[in-house]
Formats: structure tokens, sequence, C-alpha cells
């Protein structure tokens, strides 16, 4: 059966499992009221049932970390203390050490258990080979068995809740991007061109000249000078539109309606019993 931490099978075990309590991080002491090191993590089953607390024994073995199985702590919520059960610092010492990123296997466990049962391990046993296949947590109440202390039996009540998360998720993707397209323009440019035009016109009033004033050259000219225009078109790039690109965001509310359960507390009594009810 696979292990787990706690907060990989439960992200919101505080609430859903404690009531908003934490035990990590709980003192842990022997018997004898030692401080033994704190409570660093939890390890549950694949069902959710409690099988080790992982302690850190701080300055009691260096900071090595070892499993306690849950038969053998007791938890005292007023004074988040931990009290574990059968634990010496020899044990400790013998105890495999525990590792956040490792996977914890049946080999592993045996390891454990044998330490506290005072046997030692070897994995070439027949009784290893048997119980690999067959091992139950509930063969061995004394290491996996929650423990009751002071006399007291206690009942837990329990309530389902809707527990609301979001999920984040890539709906799709804009890509902006250009292409050329090609087309004929038109432009038109006025342009002009001169000509010479020769008039030639007889005097209305034919009138002698005086002598002298009549210079026969033949070597006389007029020049005037003819100019025209040409169109001078070329192509040139111009900025004809920016575009900007940005993410907007729009909320909205999701709502689910489902149907929960909560436990409420029942009592029967048989005889002349006093009950003192603490409402």
């Amino acid at each position: 059966m696979a292990l787990v931490k706690i907060a990989d099978l439960y992200p919101n075990y505080k609430e859903d499992l404690f009531g908003g309590d934490d035990i990590k991080n709980f003192s842990v002491y022997d018997y004898a009221n030692d401080k033994i090191g704190s409570v660093y993590d939890i390890i549950v089953d694949e069902t959710g049932r409690f099988r080790y607390l992982v302690i850190d024994t701080g300055f009691w073995i260096f900071g090595k970390k070892v499993l306690l199985p849950v038969g053998r702590a007791s938890i005292d919520y007023s004074d988040k203390r931990v009290y574990a059960s059968g634990l010496t610092k020899e044990q400790a010492e013998n105890l495999p050490e525990y590792d956040e990123n490792m996977t914890i296997d049946y080999d592993y466990e045996e390891k454990v258990r044998m330490v506290y049962r005072g046997v030692e391990y070897d994995k070439n046993s027949s009784t290893y080979a048997e119980s690999s296949q067959s091992y139950s947590y509930d063969k061995e109440p004394n290491l996996y068995a929650y423990q009751e202390s002071d006399g007291r039996e206690s009942l837990k009540l329990y309530e389902e809740r809707l527990v609301a998360n979001k999920e984040r998720f890539r709906a799709g993707t804009v890509t902006l991007g250009k292409r050329v397209e090609t087309e004929t323009a038109n432009v038109s440019v006025p342009i002009e061109k001169e000509r010479v035009v020769i008039e030639r016109s007889s005097p209305s009033d034919v009138r002698e000249v005086a002598p002298g004033e009549a210079s026969f050259n033949d070597s006389e000219v007029a020049r005037l000078e003819v100019y025209e225009e040409s169109a001078d078109i070329e192509k040139k790039a111009f900025v004809r539109e920016e575009v900007s690109v940005r993410k907007e965001v729009d909320r909205e509310i999701v709502s689910a309606e489902e149907t929960v359960r909560r436990e409420e507390l029942q009592v029967e009594t048989e005889g002349e019993v006093v009950v003192n009810r603490d409402l």
C-alpha cells in the first residue's frame, strides 16, 4: 500500500482534519518528560489512515529524522505535545533515516518495524518473504492502533464541506504576425510641356518706314527656350498602422450546489446513569 505525506493526499488537511490546528511542529516528548524532537510531517496510506509521524530529533541525535508508528504516539492538543511510547535514544539511532524525497517501500517499513519490535532485520528470512505479500497493519495494533490515554474514550464527529479550488489552464494562444500582400496602385501627376507657336500676321495699317529704319540682316535671330516636365515616380515605405496586444481579465463567479452530510451526537443511556454533557 502506497504511503504519502499528508499534504499530498489532503492539501487542506489543517481545516479538513484538525479543525484549523496543525500538529506539525508539535514538540515530541518521551514518557519521562524529556524532549526528543518535534513533529516534522505525517505519513498516511492511500486510504487516508495515519501510519507514521515523522520525528525530527533535532539535537537529540543531530537532526536525524525517523518514523514513529502512530500506535506509539499520544497527542495532547492542549499542550501541543506528542508523547512517544517506547522510543529510546538507542532505538532512534538504529532506525533508518527518513528523507522527504524518498519512496517508503515495504523494505524500509520493515526495517522500522524491526527496531520497534526489538528484532534484528533480515530481508532473507522466510518471515519477510511471507509478510511482504500479505502484511496488514491491523496485525500489529501496538504499532498502528491509535492510543487512548487518561481513561478517556473519544468519538470524532465528521461533516462534509464543499471545498472550492481553482485550476488554471491554457485556453488558447493568440499569435500576431505579418504577411505581405501585393496590389496594383495607380498614381497620377500632371506635367507641363511647352510648345512654340509661331503666328504670322499682316498689319492692318500698312505704312512706310523712314529711310534707315529698315535693317536688312540675315544673321538676326530670335531665340526662345522651350521646357517640359517629366514624371518622377518611385516607391517609398510609410508606417500605415501600429498594432499593440495586451490581456484583460474577465472575472465571474462559478457557483455549485451539493448535498453534504454532518454527523450529530446521539446519546442513549440505559439505567440510572448521570451524564454531564458539555454543550
